[in-house]
């Protein structure tokens, strides 16, 4: 049986993740998710009028910025930029959200389409979802382990492709 990462070890580690992500980093993002019923795409899986999303939601995150790419262009320079958001797995699940590629990330009043979801931020390199319980050698591992965070491996899309506006009030 494992000696660390049982429930109350992993209740210290998630106060201390929100703890630095809530109050000392605070850098926060607005999460569109796509709304899949109002999004409706053709027979080839194109969407002839454009993507609808969901009301933003605000997220604690942690980013790992990438370098910025500017690559020539008939028309002129054109920017690119990759980041990797990071988002606590229990801030997504009080927000009732879950982010899946195609969803739009504001971030200085930049958007990011989510080309890639990343899971593999484990306390104590388990999940307890995949306790293999019939493993006779550690009987109980549902008991240990955490799944911390979910990263979202976004790219940088210009505003007008994006089409989403902020309305003036």
């Amino acid at each position: 049986m494992a000696l660390f990462g049982q429930n109350r070890d992993v209740s210290m580690f998630r106060h201390v993740n929100r703890e630095l992500l809530h109050n000392i980093i605070t850098q926060q993002v607005a999460f569109y998710k796509v709304n899949i019923e109002k999004t409706k795409p053709n027979l080839y899986g194109e969407n002839i009028d454009g993507k609808f999303y969901s009301e933003p939601v605000l997220l604690n995150c942690l980013i790992k910025r990438g370098d910025p790419n500017f690559e020539d262009k008939d028309i002129g320079k054109d920017f690119n930029r990759s980041n990797t958001f990071y988002f606590l797995r229990d801030d997504l699940t009080e927000a009732s959200t879950y982010p899946e590629l195609g969803d739009i990330i504001v971030y200085y009043d930049g958007y990011y389409e989510i080309e890639q979801v990343l899971y593999d931020q484990l306390f104590t390199g388990k999940d307890p979802d995949y306790n293999y319980a019939e493993n006779p050698l550690n009987p109980a591992l549902e008991e240990f382990g955490w799944s911390v965070s979910i990263g979202c491996v976004a790219h940088y899309v210009p505003a007008d492709r994006v089409d989403i506006t902020r309305e003036r009030s």
